[in-house]
């Protein structure tokens, strides 16, 4: 095999990309979909609301098919945590898959996808330049396979 074919090709996203949340609740909103949570992250959640981690599973989460654990959505398709008006209410505990959008595998596998999310996402292509490094690290653990929950490797603007 080839030297090239051996090394990975650049990223579309080889300039890096633009990002910072709006906190205008978009991601939080519209299409029914899932969050998934760590353990780590319903015990940090259950503290932020004042509950036992169980209680908290009961009341706020989700067993899907294969096992993995999602917050709960309202009807209309919103976080059960989020509140017009006044955002996420757990915002500095939310998790992994919520602090790493909209850097997830399958926004920025393409260029096409990443301007179809920008549609809906007034925070895309405009603030903080991110660097393709970085990207590709959230991308790694992106929160979207329910793996992980620990926020240590997130950028500090994604934990605030």
């Amino acid at each position: 095999m080839s030297e090239a074919r051996q090394a990975d090709p650049a990223p579309w996203y080889r300039e890096g990309l633009r990002f910072t949340c709006t906190r205008c609740g978009h991601c939080c909103s519209g299409t029914p979909g899932t969050v998934l949570v760590s353990d780590a992250e319903i015990e940090a959640l259950a503290r932020r609301v004042e509950l036992p981690p169980a209680a908290f599973r009961k009341v706020y989460t989700r067993r899907l098919r294969r096992g993995a654990i999602s917050l709960r959505e309202r009807r209309n398709g919103q976080c059960i945590f989020f509140q017009p008006g006044a955002g996420c209410t757990v915002y500095p505990d939310r998790p992994r898959q919520c602090r790493t959008w909209p850097f997830w595998r399958g926004v920025v596998h393409s260029p096409q996808r990443w301007a179809e999310e920008a549609e809906h996402c007034p925070g895309m292509n405009h603030g903080h330049l991110h660097a393709p490094e970085e990207i590709q690290q959230l991308t790694q653990n992106d929160g979207t396979s329910g793996k992980g929950g620990e926020r240590g490797d997130v950028p500090s603007e994604f934990s605030t």
